[in-house]
């Protein structure tokens, strides 16, 4: 993946869009499951009252809580409240939002800061816990907690009627100190959340003598905070569609700009690459490797930077909300890295075999259906339906069993979260018992589980699609790093004007790579514009090597090819070609129509150039014949005309590029002995100043030939006409005999 990492660089910008989209919509998950603690907590169980820090309070139920402060959290509290009266400016102002405000002097909070709210919030808990308790056990004596002890002070010994407050109030400071040191030991035994939660009820008592609606204030609070979950649901699904078009769009820009690399690189291949990557391979590593990447980085764009924060989050989350249970996340998070630890193990080496096999599945479709004709000559559809079974069975069966394995995931993901779920319920059951927890903290500790279980289910998803991918990666790297055989000089000369086209071999040798001898050998001839130039020789003499070698599809192992006295690899092999009309004896033509192969040569050529060189090929009359004339449409390959069309349509092609050498290997063996005659002397009559290099295997074709060269074993053993070659090479005279007799030959 390293390797090809560069190609994401051109989309660093979209990328950096989507990590802040990624971020924001993380925050917004996070941040859901402690607004629905609240709604539990504060909505619910606290009927809408979110805090101990009540808006007001009245001037006797303040005198009240004061009695239960120390003198300095006392000042803190008066400080931070307004005393409002009949006689007050604000009076006004607060009458109707208290309208016991009408008979009863109260404090109204002043605005705070998050520092002083939070300063307050556990003095006034404790306070106006204490105080709803006693004033619980005054009003309910029979029911009171603790036999009627609040504190350590027994308020079952006092006589009926007296004001518990009052006679508080009426003690010195001294006395009341270990009264509130009992009380504070008490306190220490609960969490802060639990002694706000317990003073609720007074608070919201206390609302509620103020004339405030209480159940209006419940609904405003759940509704007021369902709304902004609301907001917050619609930013992370906003995110989310906005991260996946722009993760799918730069994943699909980045498949793109590989194929497009992986196909301009293999066309710089020379016939060397060719032989190390099978065309199958090539195939493979250009549509399923890249889609393999394209599907990953898809995923990793969407889950490398949200899974992350969305772990680290949910556990700080969680253990912020509860500290004692982070033992839960830890356990489930071990066993799912333990179990895709495992799968990754037991899957990877498979992925690689799966690449291999695809590339062996798609060989054997693209040999059987190329060579469909064969294959039913020879009546051998069994076999090759055998051939292809077994390939399929072979993808098949290891691609289920990477599947077996997988499948193990999901309900194992399951399993682990419900039984995290399960856990967090359990234990958090007996910490809401023994008042350590609040109810909606536990819900949210689950979820806030759930979501760290999710974030490394996601990973686990990338880790199961990044070890093949990443061998799809290097495949394609692969291809992307080779460095082709045949490559251009740093400063390449030019041909002079003007360009004769005269064709060099000099002390010539060439061996193919990895190869332990020569297959060509000391190979010398020089052949003239305006003549014919053959080979000839039997097979796997080096006719077509020989001829390969003039286009550079290989480089010579050792001497040097010359055009013009200029070695051709000291020029560009895109003006080395512009001057070789090459026809290889396999006419290939492109699908498309005619017409369009034949421009294939040269998109400017005009009409009049393309039926002279259909009239010079020997094509003209079945073009002719056809309906549709030049618009006649080709099938990939040309399979929709005859091997000898083929041919003769592949030397118009030439033709029109009419360059000032020709390449014909073998391009006449398609043809009869007529169409060759015609066509041999079209071309001596309209290529007269071109140099001509024939590879042949009929005698006929090349008997006129200026220069006949014999090829035999990679060695010249003959060169000159056809008339000298009979007198002095033995290997011509037997080819010319085995072919024509000896009144045909003279």
């Amino acid at each position: 993946m390293i390797r090809l990492a560069r190609y994401l660089k051109p989309f660093t910008l979209l990328l950096l869009v989507v990590i802040v989209l990624l971020f924001v919509q993380a925050m917004a998950d996070l941040t859901l499951p402690d607004y629905m603690a609240r709604i539990v907590n504060n909505g619910v169980q606290q009927s809408g009252v979110d805090s101990a820090v009540a808006q007001a309070i009245r001037k006797s139920t303040m005198d009240k809580l004061i009695l239960f402060m120390s003198d300095a959290d006392a000042a803190t509290v008066l400080s931070h409240y307004t005393l409002v009266d009949s006689d007050s400016a604000e009076y006004d102002q607060y009458v109707s939002t208290y309208p016991t405000l009408a008979t009863e002097p109260i404090y109204v909070l002043n605005p705070l800061t998050g520092e002083e709210f939070d300063q307050l919030r556990p003095i006034l808990s404790k306070a106006f816990l204490i105080v709803g308790v006693i004033e619980q056990a005054v009003a309910n004596p029979d029911q009171a907690a603790d036999g009627g002890t609040v504190g350590g002070f027994d308020l079952s010994s006092l006589p009926q009627g007296t004001d518990p407050f009052a006679m508080l109030a009426a003690l010195p400071p001294a006395l009341r100190a270990p009264l509130l040191s009992s009380m504070n030991e008490r306190f220490d035994l609960m969490g802060e959340s639990m002694i706000e939660q317990s003073a609720v009820g007074a608070v919201k008592a206390e609302y509620a003598a103020l004339g405030v609606d209480t159940t209006a204030m419940q609904n405003n609070y759940i509704i007021s905070t369902g709304f902004v979950m609301l907001l917050l649901s619609l930013v992370s699904i906003t995110a989310t569609i906005i991260v996946s078009y722009l993760s799918a769009r730069a994943a699909a820009g980045m498949a793109r700009n590989l194929r497009r690399d992986v196909f301009t690189r293999v066309e710089s291949f020379s016939n060397t690459e060719f032989d190390k990557f099978s065309v199958a391979s090539l195939i493979t590593r250009s549509t399923n490797d890249v889609t393999q990447l394209q599907m990953l980085v898809v995923i990793m764009i969407r889950m490398v930077v949200y899974a992350p924060i969305l772990a680290v989050g949910g556990i700080i989350k969680a253990t912020s909300t509860d500290s004692s249970m982070w033992w839960t996340i830890a356990l489930a998070v071990v066993v799912l890295l333990s179990l895709i630890a495992t799968v990754f193990t037991i899957a990877l080496p498979k992925f690689r075999i799966i690449q291999k096999l695809i590339d062996r599945l798609n060989l054997v479709s693209r040999e059987n259906l190329t060579g469909m004709m064969v294959v039913r000559a020879f009546n051998t559809q069994k076999f090759e339906e055998a051939r292809f079974d077994k390939a399929n069975r072979d993808l098949t069966a290891t691609n289920l069993f990477v599947a077996r394995v997988m499948v193990v995931m999901m309900p194992a993901m399951m399993l682990i979260m419900n039984g995290v779920s399960v856990l967090i319920i359990w234990v958090g059951a007996h910490q809401v018992a023994e008042s350590q927890m609040q109810v909606g903290s536990m819900i949210a500790f689950m979820q806030y589980a759930i979501q760290v279980v999710t974030a490394f289910l996601m990973l686990s998803i990338m880790f199961i699609i990044l070890p093949r991918a990443s061998v799809s990666a290097d495949r394609i790297a692969d291809v992307l790093e080779i460095t082709p055989a045949i490559h251009d000089p740093k400063n390449p000369k030019r041909f002079e004007a003007p360009f004769k086209g005269v064709v060099e071999f000099r002390n010539v040798s060439f061996r193919y790579p990895g190869a332990e001898a020569d297959v060509l050998q000391d190979i010398s001839f020089i052949a003239q514009p305006g003549q014919t130039t053959a080979f000839i020789g039997s097979t796997g003499s080096g006719k077509s090597t020989l001829i390969n070698l003039l286009p550079r599809f290989y480089d010579v192992t050792q001497g040097a090819v010359l055009l013009d006295g200029v070695d051709i690899r000291d020029v560009t092999q895109h003006d080395l070609r512009d001057k070789i009309g090459y026809i290889p004896q396999k006419g290939n033509l492109f699908s498309g129509t005619i017409q369009s192969n034949l421009l294939y040569a040269d998109e400017n050529a005009d009409n009049a150039r393309i039926m002279d060189s259909l009239t010079i090929a020997q094509a003209s009359d079945f073009i002719s014949e056809m309906p549709e004339g030049l618009e006649t449409a080709v099938s990939q390959g040309g399979t929709s005309v005859s091997g000898g069309q083929r041919q003769r349509l592949a030397i118009a092609r030439a033709l029109v590029k009419n360059p000032p050498i020709y390449i014909f290997d073998d391009s006449f063996s398609a043809l009869d002995f007529k169409t060759d005659v015609n066509l041999r002397k079209a071309l001596k009559q309209h290529t007269g100043d071109s140099t001509i290099l024939i590879v042949a295997q009929r005698i006929a074709t090349i008997m006129t030939a200026e220069q006949i060269i014999v090829l035999d074993e990679g060695r010249i053993v003959g060169k000159g006409t056809h008339e000298e070659l009979m007198d002095t090479c033995e290997t011509y005279r037997e080819i010319a005999l085995s072919q024509l007799s000896m009144k045909e030959l003279a």
